[in-house]
């Protein structure tokens, strides 16, 4: 067979169902082995569309998800998804082409040497220079995308590699393994550290979205009665409706959470990793911090516990739950106030009825009308705080947002890819004007798929949260204006379904009628920002300071 189709058969052998991407006529050999596959090959109209596609794939599976591009601007156009899925520890695997290696004619026509382009933003990049390599190559690039921390990983097949003859090859089949252990002396100094605590606290982060440690955690915090938080990213891992729920660390300081921090003795933090910035700063003498995680602390200079249990994140927690009893001495009345107050605080706005909308009452809108399963796939703008802080996770991986590349133009793409793992769920991705228009033309790949997906286009004509950090330091108002199409009539020419609300009441029913319709549909809804600075920066902070 044609290296090639040894390429696809080891993919197939991956488990791989669909590949996103844009092919060039170095892919041509890879694209006819895929036209005789059983995976799908779904062409963008953007590579990196594509890239946050498998990455979403990735997030949500726990299995790489595999986009495709060609040489030269093919695969510099993967560059953003590379380090998006890096950053967010989502499984992805790139392919890209390239010129024939042995011998071209072009010269140094659209040569960019890929690999090396790729080193920094991947766990692994290899070159295939031989096609009996190819089964080996592929293996290692998924067990790196997969294992904890997952990541980016990318292959580089050159078209007269791809076109080589090759016998004999046997495929690597995918081999168990189980994640260590922790040591049982750093469980025995945790407990211990928790025990001796008047005032503990649980941080959730991303690394414990997952399904085993989600059921650890529950467990944890119903028979200890710890008070727990959140980051962006581990929203949803335990139900914000629970009792014990203080919050999201979605703003950087001044939140109520961030006066239940400062009052905590130990933090412990399940899953966090110092790409999202922790949400405190350490204090030697005042806390004890112990990092529950995958893999050690990467130290920084606002993060370095003292106390690190390494090793499967929902073991560490269920031995811990086994080790650990509530003690009379722990004490969570000043934790009980501030979660009060910050209820109290969160139903302001809900029903405002101003047009162009207040962001409270279109988050609450939405929950109120999203099933606890219902995926929301956010873009990065100024709605990603408001949603962060506002919006009640009820399950895992419900709330997808970007908190460490926080890349715009996401958004989209990452909803498409999600309604595709969840066909049966209601998907809404959540963009602004700006983030949309980055990635707008994959619209036409929405409609094209055929998916049934909601996309709210939150309009404020302008670069909303730089104007913010604009106002914040005390600039003037400058240079984050801009115009937009018609978006009801730019969804309607791809053949997608276009809304324009008329007023705060008009919401809700608009976004019922859309989801309730199937197809793919755009609501134009205006955002009103113009309390960002009195609520985030003004009234919260002093709100907290006076619990």
């Amino acid at each position: 067979m044609k290296a090639a189709q040894l390429f696809v058969k080891a993919l197939e052998a991956e488990g791989v169902h669909s590949i996103f991407g844009v092919p060039g006529e170095e892919n041509l050999d890879f694209v006819e082995a895929l036209r005789d596959s059983s995976i799908r090959l779904i062409v963008t109209r953007h590579e990196q569309a594509a890239g946050f596609m498998a990455a979403t794939w990735g997030r949500l599976t726990g299995e790489a998800g595999v986009a495709l591009a060609t040489l030269g601007p093919g695969a510099t156009n993967l560059v953003t998804a590379a380090a998006y899925a890096q950053l967010g520890a989502m499984p992805m695997m790139m392919i890209t082409g390239q010129k024939p290696i042995r011998e071209h004619k072009q010269g140094l026509f659209q040569l960019v040497d890929v690999v090396d382009m790729m080193q920094p933003l991947t766990k692994y990049t290899r070159q295939i220079v031989s096609a009996q390599t190819i089964p080996a190559r592929i293996r290692e690039a998924f067990r790196r995308a997969e294992e904890e921390r997952p990541g980016a990983v990318h292959l580089e097949l050159p078209e007269d590699i791809a076109r080589d003859t090759v016998e004999d090859a046997v495929l690597l089949p995918t081999e168990y393994a189980r994640r260590p252990a922790p040591d049982d002396a750093a469980l025995v100094q945790a407990a211990e550290a928790i025990t001796r605590a008047r005032h503990p606290i649980l941080m959730v982060g991303a690394a414990a979205n997952r399904q085993r440690t989600t059921v650890a955690l529950r467990d944890f915090i119903d028979k200890l009665g710890i008070p727990f938080f959140t980051t962006q990213m581990g929203k949803g891992v335990i139900d914000e409706d629970h009792p014990l729920w203080l919050g999201n660390a979605a703003l950087s300081d001044g939140d109520f959470v961030h006066r239940a921090i400062d009052a905590a003795d130990v933090i412990i933090n399940v899953g966090h990793d110092v790409v999202e910035k922790p949400p405190f700063f350490m204090r030697k003498g005042r806390r004890t911090v112990i990092h529950i995680n995958f893999s050690s602390a990467e130290v920084d200079a606002v993060y370095f516990p003292q106390i690190e249990v390494v090793g499967d994140i929902a073991h560490t927690v269920e031995r811990l739950t086994d080790a650990l009893q509530p003690q009379e001495h722990w004490n969570f009345k000043y934790f009980d106030r501030v979660r009060d107050a910050f209820h109290k605080q969160l139903e302001d706005h809900a029903c405002d009825n101003r047009f162009p909308m207040h962001p409270v009452r279109v988050v609450d809108d939405t929950r109120r009308f999203m099933p606890d399963d219902g995926v929301l796939c956010l873009d990065n703008g100024m709605y990603k705080l408001w949603y962060a802080r506002y919006y009640r996770a009820r399950q895992p991986n419900t709330v997808l947002l970007d908190n460490a590349l926080a890349t715009m133009g996401a958004g989209l793409p990452s909803a498409m890819a999600a309604k595709m793992v969840y066909p049966e769920r209601k998907v809404l991705a959540i963009c602004g004007d700006g983030g949309f228009m980055m990635n707008a033309q994959e619209l036409e790949t929405c409609v094209r798929l055929k998916l049934d997906l909601v996309i709210l286009l939150l309009r404020d004509d302008a670069y909303g949260m730089i104007r913010w950090k604009q106002a914040e330091m005390g600039y003037a108002d400058y240079g984050m204006v801009f115009g937009n199409p018609d978006f009801v009539a730019f969804a309607e020419a791809h053949g997608a379904r276009g809304h324009r609300p008329g007023s705060a009441e008009e919401f809700l029913p608009t976004l019922e009628r859309a989801f309730n319709a199937g197809g793919v549909h755009l609501i134009d809804l205006m955002i009103d920002y113009s309390d960002n600075h009195r609520i985030l920066n003004e009234e919260i902070p002093q709100l907290s300071a006076a619990v």
